[in-house]
């Protein structure tokens, strides 16, 4: 089955990314959302986004208005039921995902493909709340979507041949650089980044360095664009931490467990750059590390 009509699930961050991408490349684009007032943002951003590549060259205004005639906003599933591929990407929460695709797979097609852009949850448990596991696949984006190159594209025991190749293909069109991997919690970036910066939060906990030198050191010493702490405040701290309780409760090693300076970190409000202060402080010019702003 050729991909003509690309339906997205959710017009946050991650969901407005990928109907961007799939829009640029040429696909009539519905993304939905639970209310306007999130549908209104999120395109709005996406037009931002534009505008950006439009002022520095990148695009031609012809192209960024033809982008946007191509996506279409919602609230209705409805408006979805024509969609040969849905790709899912509301909050990180397994069991409302299960509930959307449920009600979902009455509505759309049945030859469509089903696709989560979860990065922790496997997609076995989620295919198994429709009647078409065989069709269901991880399309793992990055953020900022529209910049990242990578997609992991996953397959599980029962996912068909043709609904995998045709993911995969998919996303080599949207200008991506795709790999395929199992189904297993954290897929392959996660399994190795997520152990990586929970050791610098015990590294610090530990006392083996600060916070700013911890980062400096994994910059210059590694090559890493950003250090481990910087990472964690543009992820997420309460995401991170979500995703550690999922990555424990299947591979059971200490590993993937929370450290307590995370938790309470969480516990205390501070998510990171989204509430302006995670393991840096952001209210002033630059930000300042956690441990200097006590």
């Amino acid at each position: 089955m050729a991909i003509r009509k690309v339906g997205i699930l959710g017009c946050g961050l991650m969901g407005s990314g990928i109907a961007q991408v799939a829009a640029q490349a040429g696909y009539e684009t519905v993304v939905r959302e639970v209310e306007q007032k999130f549908l209104d943002k999120g395109i709005s951003g996406i037009q931002k986004s534009l505008g950006k590549f439009v002022e520095k060259g990148k695009m031609q205004q012809a192209d960024m208005d033809a982008c946007m005639g191509r996506l279409k906003g919602t609230t209705n599933l409805e408006d979805l039921a024509d969609c040969d591929i849905v790709i899912e990407a509301i909050i990180e929460n397994a069991e409302l995902k299960k509930e959307t695709y449920a009600a979902l797979d009455r509505i759309v097609k049945k030859e469509a493909i089903f696709a989560s852009n979860t990065s922790s949850l496997t997609i076995t448990e989620l295919s198994m709340a429709t009647a078409r596991p065989r069709q269901f696949v991880g399309l793992h984006f990055f953020n900022p979507v529209p910049m990242m190159k990578l997609v992991e594209v996953v397959r599980t025991i029962l996912t068909s041949d043709a609904a995998f190749d045709e993911a995969f293909a998919f996303a080599k069109s949207l200008g991506k650089e795709a790999v395929s991997c199992r189904d297993n919690s954290g897929f392959i970036v996660n399994r190795l980044l997520v152990p990586y910066i929970l050791d610098a939060i015990r590294a610090y906990e530990e006392g083996v360095g600060s916070i700013e030198d911890i980062d400096k050191a994994m910059q210059l010493g590694c090559g890493y664009p950003i250090g481990p702490f910087t990472l964690l405040d543009f992820v997420g701290l309460d995401t991170t931490y979500y995703i550690t309780h999922v990555m424990f409760e299947e591979y059971r090693e200490k590993r993937f467990a929370s450290p307590a300076l995370l938790r309470k970190m969480v516990l205390a409000g501070r998510y990171g750059r989204k509430t302006g202060a995670g393991f840096y402080d952001y209210s002033g010019e630059k930000p300042v590390p956690f441990d200097k702003a006590k």
